[in-house]
């Protein structure tokens, strides 16, 4: 072994001999994405190497003779044998105001023929999350637009929240809605000329995901008017699993920049178990150690260090966040696998959906029962805590008395009530895809089923008479809406409105 070692010292030399070997190394295994080096002794974790011909790799694995590096591209013209340089630069990617409205893949190469992309500066892939000092506490909502997530599970900005459940339940659906709500107040500010509001600027990470999958968010997305305030980071299914295991961090990098400046970001990965798959693959070519289900050993330390730099910076920093929604796909409903288990401990809450809740027609398929937002009402407007302060609580007795009543014919009329609530609360929740609902709405919607206004309508009947009291509102009585968006919070006055309201439409229907 030492006589190969000095073997290659001297091919380095013979190359450069003005070159040190701390500075370059020499091919010696090349294939499946990843070479390993020999040399390159100062070499740091994540730098940039140089092969030639604008071939670049990343280091990954430091061991005391041979360096591991991924290859980012074209790693068929690598052969075993090229001298490699370090580069002393970690991995960049282009950020800025400008990136918004295009489609880029890890590196920040644009992937939608619109031309160069001009920077207004450059992130690091990985970086130190923000310390205690640093923040302070999440009290802005983030509004989703679907009722049963800003009643039930609010998301605040600088928050983690995570999407969790089957294959086709929905989890996308709802990543894409939040960001179709985001361009949406950010249009209404914008049309206002309304300063107070922040707006917020998203960025979706798809990772392993089918070419067409992607092009079909971006379709949603522009005719929601929604892709000019979104980046699009696409590693897809066809890419090197080095561009899937960049492709978060590259997201996360993006959305600081925003941050950074005191604005506010989003960024939607889509998603994790992919992304782990593919740090597993690239591990165990690395030949690290495995672990469990064949995962290396610090894929919790990976997911925890992405996930961490999502904040709610301090006044002092300027006051910018960034929010995270991951999404963890999971198999026939086991949230205790190992990645689910992992990425649940980081998060600040998941929004879990039901495979039979979503078979049965309830959609979006929110499980009550397992959802949870440890921000919870300091993510809520005033008048929407007054409102939905007992919907969780209704819905949950409802899912336990459901249960019970099919097993009993004689039921008390107290219990009757509140299967009956429960069954309008459901009903009420049912939201189409792509249609999110400004929070006006929603609390004007909350409060009519708590004051139970929708208690003279039958169950089936409780979607149509929802939009024809919306349409009523909407057309002849805006000042409703207008007062409950002013003043964010339910006074007498609103209220005294809110029962004149019902009780013209109960008037006139």
């Amino acid at each position: 072994m030492e006589n190969i070692i000095k073997e290659i010292e001297k091919t380095i030399e013979s190359f450069h001999p003005d070159v040190r070997r701390e500075e370059t190394g020499i091919v010696t295994e090349v294939g499946d994405g990843v070479a390993k080096i020999e040399g390159l002794r100062n070499v740091r974790l994540n730098e940039m190497l140089d092969f030639g011909d604008g071939i670049v790799g990343l280091a990954l694995n430091l061991e005391e003779s041979i360096v591991g590096a991924i290859v980012l591209d074209n790693i068929g013209a690598i052969r075993e044998g090229q001298l490699v340089s370090r580069t002393g630069k970690l991995l960049q990617v282009p950020s800025g105001k400008s990136i918004l409205g295009r489609v880029v893949d890890p590196l920040g190469r644009p992937l939608d023929g619109k031309g160069p992309i001009q920077a207004e500066g450059f992130m690091r892939l990985e970086k130190s999350a923000p310390g205690i000092i640093g923040r302070k506490s999440v009290s802005i909502p983030l509004q989703t637009g679907i009722i049963s997530i800003d009643a039930m599970i609010p998301i605040g900005r600088g928050q983690r929240e995570l999407i969790i459940g089957d294959r086709s339940t929905g989890k996308t659906a709802i990543a894409i809605d939040t960001i179709i709500n985001q361009a949406r107040l950010n249009r209404i500010a914008a049309e206002k000329s309304d300063t107070s509001y922040r707006p917020v600027h998203s960025v979706y990470v798809a990772i392993g995901q089918r070419q067409s999958s992607v092009a079909n968010v971006i379709r949603i997305l522009e005719e929601n008017d929604a892709m000019k305030d979104t980046v699009i980071v696409a590693a897809n299914a066809a890419d090197s699993a080095a561009l899937q295991y960049l492709a978060p961090f590259s997201g996360t990098a993006i959305g600081e920049w925003f941050m950074e400046r005191g604005m506010d970001a989003l960024v939607i990965y889509d998603d994790l178990s992919k992304h782990a798959v593919a740090y597993r693959q690239i591990s165990l070519i690395l030949k690290r150690p495995s672990g469990r289900e064949a995962y290396p050993g610090d894929i919790f330390y990976l997911h925890s260090r992405l996930l961490e730099r999502s904040a709610c910076l301090s006044n002092e920093l300027g006051g910018g966040s960034l929010t995270s929604l991951p999404i963890i796909e999971t198999q026939a409903g086991d949230v205790a696998a190992y990645i689910p288990t992992n990425v649940i401990s980081i998060t600040d809450g998941q929004i879990y959906l039901e495979g039979e809740l979503f078979h049965q027609g309830i959609r979006p398929a929110i499980s009550v029962g397992i959802s949870v937002s440890r921000v919870g009402s300091a993510a809520q407007i005033k008048a929407m805590k007054e409102v939905a302060g007992r919907v969780k609580l209704d819905l949950a007795q409802f899912q336990e008395l459901k249960a019970f009543a099919q097993f009993g014919s004689d039921l008390d009329s107290k219990t009757l009530a509140l299967l009956e609530r429960g069954k309008r609360i459901v009903e009420l929740f049912k939201q189409g895809q792509y249609a999110p609902v400004p929070v006006e709405e929603q609390v004007l919607q909350l409060w009519a089923v708590q004051n139970s206004y929708f208690d003279q309508f039958p169950v089936g009947e409780i979607r149509v008479a929802r939009d024809r009291i919306l349409s009523f509102v909407r057309t002849a009585r805006k000042e409703v809406l207008e007062s409950i968006r002013k003043e964010g919070r339910i006074t007498k006055e609103i209220a005294q409105l809110l029962q004149d309201t019902m009780l013209d439409f109960k008037n006139i229907s």
